[in-house]
């Protein structure tokens, strides 16, 4: 029988697992996770936004600002990691302020490991989103990856592109080199590859990794495990049918389109024709206007309605046989 685990032998396998697991995610910290992308409120205007040195909106200094890499706000070293000393003296506030990212637009404390790393290892480097091109200074919201393409998106943005961002951009799901169905999908590149021709020899793949895209490096996905669809056009090759003349196909839709350009000029050519010709029956109306009218009171003049209502139906208003 193996013997029965102490108390304190548990707690200390707990923590050194515990410890290999920190270790292990030290390097892969998520990005909405970040110091420097955490969530922050202005002490004057209490608009939410990302962490930053100065408010987005009334440009007004926080009273407790948050370093971009370790994320504290109150500096209680007494070692000599800090390039300002303050032994036995806690330091919050500006007196904890080493610098500014260039990058995150946030503060760095004054520790000597946040100083000389954070502006190396910033997440936001050039954290620029993809659909709208804003970089961090010029939006006050905080920045987000995309979970298929791994771009970068702005907080406006976010769901709106992971949304449309599993299609294609071609018209089926084969490889942009052969007539092969696409096995391998690179959501970066929106196309697909088969097994022979997504091997590259500028990108290697890593070991139990799914291989990397031959164009762009960025790692593919199996096509089978993803909800992908192809991108459908409302013009072009799905409308030219069988009369399609050339390898493109759009040559129905051009002819079509410049026939209907053309009939539409020729009905406004008609149209103005027949304005013109009511244009000069108008004029003659005008010209023998007096005619007219005393050919109509010859017409109406021997008209006999009978009994009306207006007449009242009196028996003189009738002539006597």
């Amino acid at each position: 029988m193996p013997k029965k685990k102490t108390g304190a032998r548990k707690k200390a396998e707990n923590r050194r697992e515990r410890e290999k697991q920190i270790r292990a995610s030290r390097a892969n910290i998520d990005l909405a996770k970040h110091p420097c992308n955490a969530s922050m409120e202005c002490d004057k205007c209490q608009r939410r936004q990302k962490n930053r040195a100065f408010c987005y909106f009334c440009n007004s200094v926080q009273k407790l600002p948050i370093c971009a890499q370790c994320g504290k706000t109150k500096c209680m070293m007494k070692s000599s990691d800090c390039v300002i000393k303050h032994a036995g003296v806690y330091s919050t506030g500006l007196a904890m302020v080493g610098a500014i990212c260039d990058f995150c637009e946030a503060w760095v404390c004054h520790g000597r490991k946040c100083l000389s790393t954070h502006a190396c290892i910033c997440p936001l480097t050039d954290a620029e989103c993809i659909e709208c091109e804003r970089s961090v200074w010029d939006h006050g919201g905080r920045i987000f990856a995309c979970s298929f393409c791994h771009n970068f998106l702005c907080e406006d943005d976010q769901f709106e592109h992971q949304a449309s961002c599993q299609v294609l951009e071609a018209e089926t799901f084969k490889c942009v080199s052969c007539n092969r169905l696409g096995q391998h999908s690179c959501l970066r590149c929106k196309a697909c590859f088969c097994d022979d021709h997504v091997r590259s020899k500028v990108f290697k793949q890593e070991k139990g990794k799914e291989p990397p895209c031959p164009k762009c490096g960025h790692e593919t996905q199996q096509t089978k495990d993803l909800s992908m669809s192809t991108r459908s056009l409302k013009f072009g090759r799905q409308t030219g049918g069988e009369d399609a003349d050339g390898a493109s196909g759009y040559d129905a839709y051009w002819k079509n389109l410049s026939s209907s350009k053309a009939g539409a000029a020729g009905d406004r050519e008609d149209e103005y024709d027949e304005y013109e010709a009511e244009d000069d029956d108008d004029d003659d109306n005008d010209e023998g206007g007096k005619d007219s009218d005393t050919e109509t009171t010859d017409v109406f003049s021997n008209l006999n309605l009978g009994r009306t209502y207006a007449s009242g139906y009196a028996h003189y208003e009738e002539p006597e046989d």
